[in-house]
């Protein structure tokens, strides 16, 4: 404690000239859990770079703490580079434009060229200008759908996805040795403007990578021709302009926009968790659909790389989970391009291994592949790297997770709602033709191949002692791998942070040919399957269930009896 409030101490004296982080800091002077919260720890730059609560102190999303990891990633550029380039994008949230104009700024004084778009962009365009501009690094500034509490600093590798584990830590071991109050160098944004080492990206970029878009249709006619109805929400986000405009250039001309959720806002106001994956953020939309009725709901998380989808069932609207929207778009574009002649040889498709595993069964109906990565879309994006690298990129038809992200195509390396939303309602225009809504095709799917429930757990673990508790689990799961789960038994045993499988019966250990990370999974008789991991960008412990049975109820019923099993696993509560 004694070290947490020299911490404080310093920022009171440090940040005098910072009447926003001083008022904080005055604030909860003498609250010795407040300040243990904001100084207990830094904020860890991984994987998914930065992410945490806006505010004051070493374990907050603010300018000391932006530019120490910007100064980290200049030193590191500079010591692998002599004339380093970064792409910078920002969406709507509390201080994303101010911070990204820092990250420049900091750039800027170590020499390093910086892209700045001139307005919020969707997180796949800053992915596109990466590679487009043949850039060193990209930084982007959201927090994709947390709370509006939050905010984040994503990195990215020069091939246009987020930085894996190594360059993470090499990155991270440089912003480490970096004093955020002694040793941060900085221009002012306009010097550096005049300067020419910071440069705003052109509209040209930006149509460049709508034309790229647009260019991936499997049904141009069903596009023209559909009275598909959609109402879209951008959830006060980036999405509004570029998901709007491909759309309408596509032919879609019966779009309407959530008017309250329509302009960026970053307090989020009629949705304080704006995130695709729940009900609650299109009540907005279907409170329209009370005078006139839409067929497609489409909702964008505020940095545009998630979609949901709501659909017309029977007079209600059905949520799709990201499972479902999955399995259905392997299905459309798998049997529309055989159909076309367009599928190429021995296609390929990742997902992420939390994803259901339903959608190998579609796709093995046409002679297509399905490769599972770990979770985080930067190994799909490594993935097509590895894939252009052969000259092999041209097989590639789609990535998936199961947490609503989907990249159509190649001219990203990270998922894209912007395209998804496009190919999503093409989708839907299509079967909608056939007389069909997505909830028919999802159907007959289950009657083909037998039904799938996935069910996600998020426990929540805040503070200095919700990391400790979330260790604890982990580990003591790790040494108690149980025998069985809600009546059936464990066959194998993945331990992804050993790269291990153990099978339960005879002890065989095989290898698990993916990078280490904090996870582990049961695979139990008949494809019903668990995973637990932490999460890698929030203080939650994440629970994944697959449940499968010969009817809807029977697999609902098992998901359920496998999630409580899991709490109980996991000793959630204790």
């Amino acid at each position: 404690m004694n070290d947490v409030n020299k911490l404080y101490e310093l920022w009171l004296e440090k940040t005098a000239d910072n009447a926003e982080i001083q008022k904080e800091l005055l604030s909860i002077k003498g609250n010795e859990e407040e300040i243990l919260d904001r100084f207990y720890r830094n904020l860890e730059f991984g994987t998914a770079g930065l992410r945490g609560v806006l505010g004051a102190g070493t374990n907050r999303m603010n300018t000391y703490t932006v530019c120490q990891a910007t100064q980290g990633l200049a030193d590191c550029l500079n010591g692998k580079y002599d004339s380093a380039s970064v792409a910078i994008g920002y969406d709507s949230r509390i201080n994303s434009d101010v911070f990204s104009k820092q990250c420049a700024e900091v750039l800027a004084a170590n020499g390093i060229k910086a892209y700045i778009f001139p307005r919020l962009m969707p997180t796949p365009l800053l992915s596109f200008a990466v590679m487009r501009l043949k850039c060193q690094s990209g930084i982007v500034i959201t927090a994709s759908h947390n709370p509006s509490k939050y905010n984040g600093y994503k990195c990215y590798d020069p091939a246009g996805y987020q930085m894996t584990d190594e360059a993470a830590l090499e990155t991270y071991s440089f912003i480490q040795k970096v004093d955020m109050f002694k040793d941060i160098k900085r221009i002012p944004f306009d010097e550096g403007i005049e300067k020419g080492l910071i440069e705003y990206i052109s509209d040209d970029l930006v149509e460049e990578f709508y034309s790229l878009v647009l260019q991936r249709p499997i049904n141009p006619e069903i596009r023209r021709e559909s009275d598909l109805k959609v109402i879209y929400s951008p959830l006060n986000g980036t999405g509004n302009i570029p998901v709007r405009t491909v759309l309408s250039r596509a032919g879609f001309k019966n779009v309407e926009v959530v008017p309250q959720q329509e302009m960026p806002d970053g307090t989020f106001p009629t949705c304080p968790y704006p995130n695709p994956e729940i009900k609650q953020v299109f009540e907005c939309a279907i409170e329209m659909t009370k005078t006139d009725k839409a067929d497609l709901l489409l909702a964008t998380d505020p940095d545009c790389d998630r979609v949901g989808i709501a659909v017309l069932t029977g007079g209600e609207y059905v949520l799709l989970s990201g499972n479902d929207v999955g399995v259905l778009l392997a299905e459309y574009m798998l049997s529309a391009r055989k159909e076309k002649g367009t599928l190429p040889e021995n296609p390929l498709m990742t997902k992420s291994f939390v994803s259901t595993p339903l959608i190998n069964l579609v796709a093995e109906k046409y002679g297509c592949k399905v490769v599972d990565v770990l979770t985080g879309f930067k190994y799909v994006g490594e993935f097509i790297s590895k894939l252009e690298k052969k000259g092999e990129e041209n097989r590639f038809v789609m990535g998936f997770e199961e947490s609503y992200g989907y990249l159509i195509g190649t001219h990203a390396r990270d998922k894209d709602a912007v395209a998804a939303s496009l190919m999503i309602c093409e989708m839907a225009a299509y079967y909608k033709s056939k007389g069909k809504t997505l909830v028919d095709v999802l159907n007959g799917i289950y009657d083909e191949f037998g039904n799938y429930v996935n069910k996600l757990y998020n426990f929540a673990f805040e503070g200095a002692s919700g990391m400790v508790r979330m260790a604890e689990i982990m580990a003591q799961t790790r040494e108690n791998p149980p025998k069985e789960l809600a009546g059936l038994k464990v066959l194998k045993v993945h331990d992804f942070e050993a790269s291990t499988v153990t099978d339960t019966e005879t002890g065989a250990k095989t290898a698990i040919e993916l990078p280490k990370s904090n996870v582990l999974a049961y695979s139990l008789p008949e494809g019903n399957f668990a995973i637990v991991r932490p999460s890698g960008t929030e203080p939650k412990i994440k629970v994944y269930i697959t449940g499968c049975g010969k009817t809807r109820a029977d697999a609902e019923n098992r998901a359920d009896l496998l999630g409580a099993a899991m709490k109980e696993l996991i000793k959630i509560g204790e």
